[in-house]
Formats: structure tokens, sequence, C-alpha cells
């Protein structure tokens, strides 16, 4: 019971960890002169009231104070499966030899018909045996 907990407890946990190491996602920070305003992930970082006053004076002075950073984090996209074609003709018969006996050694045995299960012995009133001496060496 505690071994099949364990076995789907295992399996849950290694298919998450395959889902979140293959998944990226985007970090977006806003900075107002070298002051943090706004991080946002998976969507677009809110830009900080000065933004609109900084767009004219910049038309003027050609210098922009804001500054958006945008950070990735790239998930892993080339998984290595196993590839069949490396298998050698040798390995393909072994594994299906192997699998075709272990299919049949689950097969279940027929019944058999015991003809005297219902049959009791008779009583012995003297044991014949010993009367007549005879002993298995």
């Amino acid at each position: 019971m505690i071994k099949a907990i364990l076995h789907k407890a295992f399996s849950a946990l290694m298919a998450l960890l395959v889902l979140f190491s293959t998944v990226s996602f985007t970090v977006e920070k806003h900075f107002c002169g070298d002051v943090l305003i706004d991080t946002a992930v998976f969507s677009e970082a809110e830009k900080c009231k000065m933004e609109a006053f900084e767009i004219e004076q910049s038309k003027i002075t050609k210098k922009h104070c804001c500054k958006d950073v945008t950070e990735v984090v790239e998930g892993q996209d080339q998984l290595k499966p196993s590839k069949i074609e490396s298998i050698t003709s040798q390995q393909q018969m072994f594994v299906v030899s192997y699998l075709y006996t272990y299919v049949n050694t689950l097969n279940e045995l027929p019944k058999l018909i015991i003809p005297h299960k219902n049959y009791s012995p008779p009583d012995l009133i003297e044991e014949i045996l010993i009367l007549e001496e005879v002993f298995l060496i």
C-alpha cells in the first residue's frame, strides 16, 4: 500500500518537474531613474505617472528617465526522447521474445479435475504392513 502511494507521488513529482523545466516566462520591470516602480510576470509592467511627462520632456531634451527591463527565463525546448531506430535487430528480437514469454507465464492454468476429491478411504482396523512385517528401507 505504501509502495503504491510512493510510486504515484514520485510519478506526479517527475511529471511536474518535466512541466516546470519546459515552461518559459518573462519578467518585466519598470524603472523610473534608479527606482524600481513595478515588476510583472506574464504581463506588461505598469508605467509610472511620470512617463507621460517624460515623453513630453524627451521631445525637448532627448533624454529619457524611465526605462523598461525585460528578462526572459527560457525553459528547456529540446527534450531527448529515446529513439527506437537506434535499437539493433538483436535487441529488438530479445525484447519481443522476453515480452512474449512474460505474457505467456501470466496465463491462468485450467482448473484440474480431481476425481478422488470426495472419496473417503476405508477405516483401518489393523495395520497390514506391520502384520506382514513389510517395511520400506
